[in-house]
């Protein structure tokens, strides 16, 4: 018999691995919370408990968002992709320019603030004065001042480093202070009764340039709180844009700047100093906890003819809210 050589290769057919498809249903569960987030930031709905709290947490919404968009992805549905796409976009503009600095405008003299929550008055007295001592600011604004507390930043030197003081001071949280390396004039009160003191004062640098400051301690947005919070921040007075004085809100305003409320008083005429600085996503509370702050509810807020030149957080030991420190250039 002859052999007939028929030529060729044989070949095995390569099987396709089957992809896998996240059923639409599954993919919807992952993508409508994050789109409704979205749509309760943007528009400023969080008119109620526990929204109110929650929303303090739209950064990390924000990276969740992406996840959806992975699982949106993976459904191959095009509605849901689309829903998950805009969901990322809306996310992105309401968080990332907070990590964006923007390019100081103003050249007149520098003012230096810092702000402190000292926990019903135990925040370690000798690291607050330490921080004056290596930061050099023109003011510090202190929350939850306790006559103890005035006792202790007196012992640790604080008098002679910020020798002017505008103090409502007080048991338990409602004490507040403003202390000055430059003479201070006291202003009336503003605040609505049934919270905590607010001081205001106003600061006279060199060259006769006077700064106002308000000490900002607003009640906390819990029941049966949240109507007075809502009360505080609306309360605080607008940008003194008509007149020569630059006017300075600093504290503890126990709200971020995912509220709509802390948004409208920004509205009035000012800018947050973290924000405008690229350090807007920089917690301060709750600290000294054995995870790290969540979220970010001190602030700076100046009169937006000003520019802010840097910020940062410093731990203040026993306190649950870390200091914040703001350089600010005035017009």
């Amino acid at each position: 018999m002859t052999k007939v050589d028929v030529g060729g290769e044989i070949r095995a057919v390569r099987r396709r691995r089957p992809r896998l498809r996240m059923p639409v249903p599954l993919a919807w569960i992952a993508v409508a919370p994050f789109a409704c987030w979205a749509i309760v930031r943007l528009g400023g709905f969080e008119g109620g408990t526990p929204m109110i709290q929650l929303i303090t947490a739209t950064p990390y919404a924000a990276a969740g968002s992406l996840i959806a968009l992975l699982v949106a992805a993976a459904s191959r549905n095009r509605a849901v992709v689309s829903t998950a796409v805009v969901t990322c976009v809306i996310m992105a503009i309401l968080v990332l320019p907070r990590a964006m600095p923007s390019t100081p405008t103003a050249t007149g003299p520098t003012l230096r603030i810092l702000t402190a929550n000292l926990l019903y008055g135990r925040g370690d007295a000798a690291t607050v004065v330490d921080l004056v001592r290596r930061l050099r600011p023109d003011a510090l604004s202190t929350q939850e001042l306790t006559p103890d507390a005035v006792l202790a930043l007196d012992s640790a030197g604080l008098g002679e480093l910020l020798p002017y003081r505008h103090l409502e001071e007080a048991f338990g949280a409602s004490g507040s202070g403003i202390y000055s390396r430059h003479p201070l004039r006291k202003l009336p009160d503003f605040a609505p009764a049934g919270g905590h003191n607010m001081p205001r004062a106003t600061l006279t640098l060199p060259g006769r340039r006077t700064v106002e400051i308000v000490d900002v301690h607003t009640l906390a947005p819990l029941r049966p709180d949240t109507p007075g919070w809502l009360a505080d921040l609306a309360a605080l007075p607008s940008a003194a844009s008509s007149s020569a004085t630059i006017r300075i809100l600093a504290g503890d305003f126990n709200a971020s700047l995912d509220h709509s409320a802390l948004r409208e008083v920004i509205g009035r005429g000012y800018a947050d100093a973290a924000d405008a600085t690229g350090k807007g996503l920089h917690t301060t509370w709750p600290a000294n906890r054995r995870f790290p702050p969540l979220i970010t509810i001190d602030h700076v807020l100046f009169d937006e003819r000003a520019s802010a030149v840097s910020t940062s957080v410093h731990e203040v030991p026993r306190s649950d809210h870390r200091a914040l420190f703001a350089e600010l250039r005035l017009p």
